[in-house]
């Protein structure tokens, strides 16, 4: 992993004179110089990246957006869009010599109309993605992307690494669940594409340059998102299977028997789920007997009832043919949240047991049970001992496959070997046709593997677009590309 190096130098800092044409921009109140206030603005989840900048700003509107691109394309200075400052690989962080700054949209929170009947919602880029799904609930409507960090991550966030999360099985990626944007480009000018239509065929369109982009094409200020009706009946399960095989052998059989009504598919490894029962107070294990995987599958519909009958159906089959060990039916929103609870909670209980070398994959959903079993092969036989979690969102082929040191290794010994591990868990997701990156995106963390995995056709139109969208390279530099 390219982690940051020592800088032996420091970016000059930001001129007094254009600190405080920036601070004029947004007030004093929203300009942070003082290197302990920034420092939330400076971290990683992963406590992966130490960085540095001379000013972080929090505009209040689009056109103090626009106001501060504007004047930093005009005196040359680099901006790191951010939202919740929740990513994964770095994209939202500046680069440790500290000559960039810090534009944070989390000020930026409105909820500005929603159209039930039309199932849409317009909102600020900084609205939290916990916010967006309260904003649509209260008019019985649902926004359906859903992560682990939604209370922190934002719309404009999710939208800029094109978030997938655990309903993207029934209602797809972040870039499926938006009709309009409205973006700052790189010359402070800004573009409003917040249409409303469902049906607009009148040339390119735009919004797709800017989803998953990572704000290195423009600043995405506010969207039109898609909503469905609210659920009025959901049913989940925690099911015990004995392998990845018996897990796509019931998604497979639950998506026969409840087509579009399967909103959520996850598997799990027993030695991650003990991880949980271990790290997390108030966990227990819903079933009686352990079971060498498990699965978490939820059935949903706007229509009232039935579904409980479904579900039953598709656990009694698959106890019949010898895919299902064990399994409980939620009886109650608490039991539900419980059972998700689990999931949730399996990127943080890593951090407990000690060194974590991490990777966002896909590969197709049919592939999934021989891929796993390949990397775990070669993984151990890599470095013996080693602790393989696979987990994740069997219903899409979104495989995190983690490894967690050995129990007789040292934690630094372990992340030194970060590089060796990829490189094989990345060659193997290749030789799946696969991807290196499902939903976390690329940022600064694998910026250097897309080469090697990436059509140069494709590279040069990316590089092209990058060049006559950004021409002077100060958004987000040194990320994706």
């Amino acid at each position: 992993m390219p982690l940051p190096k020592p800088v032996d130098h420091l970016a000059p800092p930001l001129p007094q004179d254009l600190v405080k044409r920036f601070s004029a921009i947004v007030g004093e109140r929203y300009a942070i110089t003082d290197p302990d206030d920034q420092q939330p603005y400076l971290k990683d989840w992963r406590d992966l990246y130490v960085t540095r900048t001379s000013l972080v700003l929090r505009p209040g509107s689009t056109e103090e957006v626009a106001a501060i691109v504007k004047l930093a394309a005009e005196t040359d200075t680099k901006i790191v869009p951010q939202g919740g400052g929740t990513g994964l690989v770095g994209g939202h962080l500046p680069h440790e010599d500290g000559a960039e700054i810090i534009l944070s949209l989390n000020r930026m929170t409105r909820i500005r109309a929603i159209d039930p009947a039309g199932n849409i919602m317009t909102v600020d880029a900084g609205v939290t993605l916990q916010q967006a799904q309260d904003a649509a609930a209260e008019v019985n409507r649902l926004y359906p992307l859903n992560i682990g960090s939604k209370g922190s991550c934002t719309v404009g966030g999710n939208l800029s690494t094109n978030a997938g999360g655990t309903q993207a099985v029934a209602y797809g990626l972040a870039r499926d669940l938006v009709l309009g944007l409205e973006v700052v480009l790189a010359d402070g000018r800004i573009w409003n594409g917040l249409r409303t239509l469902k049906k607009d065929n009148t040339g390119y369109d735009l919004k797709h340059l800017f989803i998953g982009a990572e704000g290195t094409l423009g600043i995405i200020t506010g969207a039109v998102l898609k909503l469905s009706p609210a659920p009025r009946s959901i049913e989940a399960a925690w099911v015990g299977v004995p392998s990845p095989e018996a897990s796509l052998a019931l998604l497979t059989r639950a998506q026969e028997k409840a087509g579009p009504a399967v909103s959520g598919f996850e598997m799990m490894p027993r030695n991650l789920f003990e991880f949980v029962l271990k790290h997390m107070p108030g966990v227990r294990d819903p079933l009686a007997q352990p079971s060498p995987w498990y699965c978490l599958m939820e059935l949903s519909s706007a229509a009232a009832g039935g579904l409980r009958e479904t579900i039953e159906e598709i656990l009694s089959s698959g106890f019949e043919d010898g895919l299902i060990e064990d399994a409980a039916i939620a009886d109650s929103i608490d039991q539900r949240n419980a059972f998700w609870r689990i999931r949730e909670g399996m990127s943080e209980v890593q951090k407990q047991e000690g060194g974590s070398i991490k990777h966002d994959v896909s590969v197709p959903v049919a592939s999934v049970p021989a891929f796993i079993a390949e990397t775990n092969a070669a993984c151990e036989a890599l470095m013996p001992g080693c602790r393989v979690v696979p987990f994740g969102h069997l219903g899409d082929g979104n495989i995190h496959y983690n490894l967690s040191q050995p129990l007789d290794m040292d934690k630094a010994t372990f992340l030194g070997r970060w590089d060796e591990v990829q490189a094989l868990v990345h060659g193997i997701v290749g030789k799946y046709h696969g991807s290196i990156s499902a939903e976390h995106g690329i940022g600064r963390m694998k910026r250097e593997l897309l080469p090697g995995v990436k059509d140069p056709v494709e590279l040069d139109l990316m590089r092209t677009l990058k060049a006559v969208l950004d021409p002077k390279g100060i958004l987000n530099p040194g990320k994706v590309l």
